[in-house]
């Protein structure tokens, strides 16, 4: 169960994080808590799996990385076992199924355009599917915020 301050912080911290020395503290006084607080507080959402994740999001391709949408056709009967091995691979994120021929969708983030292949290279090895990479031509800001 989440109370008002859980509340709080996912949707304040949804809009940003504060960009100074100590971020917990600041993002907690703003807050009307204590660091100790909204740590154990982060912590516990997390562990509960009421977040997923609590990061920030990097524009890979500033930063000289590539990034792709990428879909996959897997029977029912073995979607598990293939989600398992695409959700260890550290490019990526956001691995969802979908009602759809193509029912299993992520995003691929590496460190260089090079690696996108080197990866799709590895899922389909390793899964014994083949990968449709949809790298994104152009990009739009939607910013989704999800309130709670």
């Amino acid at each position: 169960m989440m109370d008002s301050l859980d509340r709080a912080i996912i949707n304040h911290l949804q809009g940003g994080f504060p960009v100074c020395a100590n971020p917990y503290a600041e993002a907690a006084k703003q807050l009307g808590t204590s660091e100790i607080e909204l740590l154990a507080r982060i912590k516990k959402l997390l562990g509960d799996r009421v977040l997923t994740r609590f990061g920030p999001m990097y524009h890979a391709e500033r930063l000289g990385g590539g990034l792709s949408l990428v879909a996959m056709k897997i029977p029912p009967n073995d979607f598990d076992r293939v989600a398992g091995i695409v959700n260890r691979m550290p490019e990526v994120a956001h691995n969802y199924a979908r009602d759809n021929v193509l029912n299993m969708w992520f995003v691929l983030a590496t460190e260089t355009p090079e690696g996108q292949q080197n990866a799709l290279d590895v899922i389909e090895h390793e899964t014994g599917y083949p990968v449709f990479n949809m790298p994104k031509i152009k990009e739009y800001f939607v910013e989704l915020k999800l309130r709670v």
